[in-house]
């Protein structure tokens, strides 16, 4: 459902009328795309087809399928327009909020910096986020845009900095993978029954839970209503982490005698037991 506080909508620069009668403002992928985005963005997904996208460019449906073949591929689209964001987001240098890398690794400070950006356009166009679950889940890794493989490179390379074995990285991507995005689903759940009911137990429809069977559940519904941000997002990141690099820091201490034929020399300090990285 579209929030009522949106702005006005604006259709896609189409370009002047008698310019579109001449044919010289082509159409162009980047336009089609745009223009889904600002659809779903004020009406929803369930507003998105190809006749309202051609709708908003002033053309015919059929001139979309040259830049976007069916539905499809304009769900995939949006996902692309989502990771595009992210990509101009991080080349902007902008560092992460409330100061969390100022200690870090490089290569911590950037997943931090990351996943923070991905939260910011999530919060931007939470209309689009239940498409980083449904189409990454339905499109082959190979065939999903480049703009989202991208984004898995920069993770698996920022990991690869952190000293972690291939089987450690591939842990960590998962996990930091999973949190990221679980932490935006949670946190854009819809939670709200009545939104102009300023009572908070009506405004998210408490009465309507069985309280014998969901006392907890009731209880702490306002709290979950409110959006964690980016503090709980990079904390449970940062604890993530800690446990991930431990874990493999009292794997690599346990392997390495058996990998030496014999048991660690006595000398072996504590810091050859860790990633050098970290």
């Amino acid at each position: 459902m579209a929030s009522s506080t949106q702005p006005d909508r604006r259709k896609v620069d189409i370009g002047h009328a008698t310019e579109r009668r001449r044919g010289r403002r082509r159409l162009s992928r980047e336009r089609v795309l745009a223009a889904a985005l600002d659809l779903v963005d004020h009406e929803g997904l369930s507003a998105l087809s190809m006749r309202r996208v051609a709708a908003e460019l002033d053309v015919e449906a059929m001139a979309l399928y040259r830049y976007a073949p069916s539905k499809d591929a304009l769900l995939d689209g949006l996902v692309e327009q989502l990771y595009t964001e992210l990509y101009e987001d991080l080349a902007r240098e902008e560092p992460a909020p409330l100061g969390q890398a100022a200690d870090l690794p490089e290569w911590r400070a950037e997943l931090l910096r990351g996943a923070c950006a991905l939260y910011r356009i999530a919060l931007a166009h939470p209309h689009v986020v239940p498409l980083l679950a449904t189409r990454l889940l339905a499109v082959p890794l190979a065939r999903r845009p480049l703009a989202v493989l991208q984004a898995h490179e920069r993770v698996l390379t920022l990991l690869d900095r952190a000293g972690l074995d291939e089987q450690g990285v591939v842990t960590a991507y998962r996990a930091v993978t999973g949190w990221v995005l679980g932490y935006i689903f949670s946190d854009l759940r819809a939670m709200v029954e009545n939104p102009d009911e300023p009572d908070p137990a009506f405004r998210l429809g408490l009465h309507l839970m069985p309280a014998r069977e969901l006392p907890r559940l009731r209880e702490t519904a306002p709290a979950m209503a409110e959006k964690g941000g980016y503090q709980e997002l990079t904390d449970g990141l940062d604890a993530l982490l800690d446990g991930i690099l431990a874990a493999h820091a009292a794997r690599a201490a346990k392997e390495g005698p058996a990998r030496d034929g014999g048991p660690a020399s006595a000398s072996t300090s504590d810091d050859e037991a860790r990633p050098d990285t970290v």
